[in-house]
């Protein structure tokens, strides 16, 4: 989608980031929680590049992810990715996933539903465009590397959340509930 834009555009918006203390993984819904789960991915390691199979330039899947350390008393789990460097005011929100099995576990590669089409079982929140899908990076070209963090959050309750909730709705439900939490950076750039 945004491939197309001039890299000329990207560079002048290159000040422009989010922040990473924007991240829900900072919102106050979840500081003060211990982050011992570990979140993983065999597609690229903490703070690497995705690679471009899982982006908007290639098959726009979502990568496999692994988790360990989810606390034995957590009823459910919930993911959520965001872009801490969108040129926007909050985060982009690429992907919301809740009521996630607890436990330690992970999904497979392209097991959320896409670009390319739909996955079955799980309870999707809406992205950034307002669909209850993975939103593969697509970052502005020239604007530098963006940074997708995968936070993985272990809650004390199943949530009750209806339809497809937003990313304010997620953190109303993470109040309090929250017991654990990981979180797995990836990074990707346009030229």
């Amino acid at each position: 989608m945004l491939e197309k834009l001039p890299s000329g555009l990207g560079r002048a918006l290159g000040a422009l980031r989010t922040g990473e203390d924007k991240l829900l993984f900072r919102d106050g819904a979840v500081t003060g929680i211990s982050e011992t789960i570990t979140v993983s991915s065999p597609a690229f390691a903490d703070g690497g590049a995705i690679p471009v199979r899982y982006t908007a330039d290639g098959e726009g899947l979502s990568p496999p992810l692994a988790w360990s350390g989810v606390p034995p008393e957590a009823a459910a789990l919930m993911l959520v990715i965001e872009d801490a460097d969108s040129p926007t005011p909050q985060p982009l929100v690429h992907a919301i996933v809740w009521n996630l099995p607890p436990g330690d576990g992970g999904i497979a590669e392209g097991a959320l539903p896409g670009p390319q089409g739909a996955a079955a079982g799980f309870a999707m929140g809406r992205n950034s465009l307002l669909a209850p899908k993975y939103l593969p990076p697509d970052p502005p070209p020239g604007h530098g590397p963006h940074r997708y963090a995968f936070q993985l959050y272990a809650v004390d309750m199943a949530p009750t959340l209806e339809g497809t909730p937003g990313r304010g709705e997620v953190v109303w439900a993470l109040r309090s509930h929250v017991l654990a939490k990981g979180c797995l950076i990836g990074t990707y750039e346009r030229d």
